[in-house]
């Protein structure tokens, strides 16, 4: 088990309100790219709560279930084909012929991301696949939080069953508007599209409405024709299919702490893209939390138009508000600056009376008038530069899913198909008289 604190990692349960027993949830995932939507689960299910445990699967636990998670836990059959086959961001990774796939995300990289989301208190290494009142006993756990999606085992039983017919289960809403699917299409498409107030391009649109089906028609019995499902609109699934994020200001209220550094505190600075929140950015972060004995961590987020000046293609990923999202979600972070300007100024430094000015190992990109972003603290003698000790970037993030853009469609295919079998049995189980029913989809 690994514990967290409530602020930094490290620290121990604390007893509920009134002092009466801390109420124990567990949420369980293969988390193998977190992104605001998880974090946006994990707040959901420990506000249910006092203290809140995160049980992470490993191929292990899920073969028979899904195909193999990541390079480093799967076996190596001829061609070393690697398929990452989960619900939420899951990538495809087919190495070219005689070369190691690479190990991305590793499972120490999992539990890491997922330790570093300030709602989790504890995270469960090689937790099992199907969650049971065993596991919830083992653990301690009050009952579990899944959100209002479905997850399936290999047969197409709900995973959670047990659970909910013992009554310890507990739903929270999914996110709206993130998607595996809208990222994946964003990494995989050369447009600015996703994030700039420009009418979608017809390319984008098209992959927007298409992606996911399957390019030839599928014999009746293998997917659901448009009527199957009345949730699922042109015989879609509801999860898999494209979706539009929408901020609100309610939603950076949930997520932002709303304190203010405090009196001995130290005051950092740190800005950047933070596009497709990744565990370079958690180790960079951690890295500049341990600098300072109390540290009030401020991230500045450049606009996305600032973002595609420096990085060009089609960055960011991740639009200006889901990157707040993203960034707000770590444990490390006291307050975001949304939108703030690329030069760190003297203005800047005096008005969040910033002690020190910190940046990783990456390039600094020259401002537009050639001049250097960061010469004010450098001036001052406040700057300095953190080694993260990872060399995971988001370009190589992308570059992962551009060369195996047509693995992922395929995988995308038959997810959808099986999902949508399930909503359908679902709906004619209902249908059903009570004395037909057998209880078994």
């Amino acid at each position: 088990m690994i514990r967290n604190g409530r602020g930094a990692a490290g620290g121990a349960e604390q007893p509920g309100p009134g002092g009466r027993r801390a109420v124990r949830v567990w949420c369980d995932g293969c988390y193998d790219m977190v992104h605001y939507g998880h974090s946006n689960q994990l707040r959901q299910a420990r506000a249910m709560g006092d203290y809140l445990i995160v049980g992470v699967h490993t191929d292990a636990k899920e073969k028979g279930h899904l195909l193999p998670t990541t390079a480093s836990e799967a076996p190596k059959p001829s061609g070393a084909e690697h398929l990452l086959v989960r619900r939420n961001l899951c990538l495809c990774l087919r190495p070219s012929q005689g070369r190691e796939p690479p190990s991305w995300p590793a499972l120490e990289e999992r539990y890491k991301m997922v330790q570093a989301i300030k709602w989790v208190d504890e995270v469960v290494p090689a937790a099992p696949y199907v969650t049971t009142l065993e596991t919830l006993d083992k653990y301690n756990c009050d009952f579990c939080v899944h959100g209002n999606d479905i997850t399936l085992t290999v047969d197409g039983r709900d995973t959670y069953e047990e659970v909910k017919q013992a009554g310890r289960y507990r739903e929270c809403k999914r996110t709206q508007g993130v998607s595996t699917t809208d990222l994946v299409g964003r990494m995989l498409l050369v447009t600015k599209a996703h994030h700039s107030s420009q009418e979608m391009s017809s390319e984008y649109r098209e992959y927007a409405d298409s992606f996911g089906k399957p390019p030839h028609p599928i014999p009746a019995g293998d997917i659901l024709s448009s009527e199957g499902c009345s949730q699922c609109p042109g015989g879609r699934n509801p999860w898999t299919g494209v979706s539009q994020f929408l901020q609100t200001s309610q939603k950076i209220i949930q997520f932002a702490s709303g304190k203010e550094p405090q009196p001995g505190e130290t005051v950092i600075y740190v800005a950047g893209a933070f596009d497709l929140f990744h565990i370079g950015h958690v180790d960079f972060l951690e890295k500049v939390h341990r600098l300072a004995e109390r540290p009030y961590i401020i991230a500045g987020l450049h606009f996305d138009q600032e973002v595609n000046h420096y990085k060009g293609k089609n960055y960011p990923i991740m639009n200006l508000h889901e990157r707040t999202l993203s960034v707000l979600a770590c444990r490390y972070v006291s307050e975001v600056v949304i939108g703030a300007p690329y030069a760190v100024t003297a203005e800047l430094l005096s008005h969040f009376k910033v002690d020190l000015v910190c940046h990783g190992k990456t390039e600094i990109i020259p401002d537009r008038d050639g001049s250097d972003p960061y010469q004010e603290p450098k001036r001052r003698g406040i700057f300095r530069q953190i080694d993260s000790g990872s060399n995971l970037t988001t370009d190589l993030i992308v570059q992962r899913i551009i060369t195996n853009r047509l693995e992922y469609e395929a995988r995308n295919q038959k997810k959808e198909a099986k999902e949508l079998a399930f909503l359908e049995a679902a709906r004619q189980q209902a249908a059903q008289p009570l004395g037909e029913r057998d209880g078994d989809f």
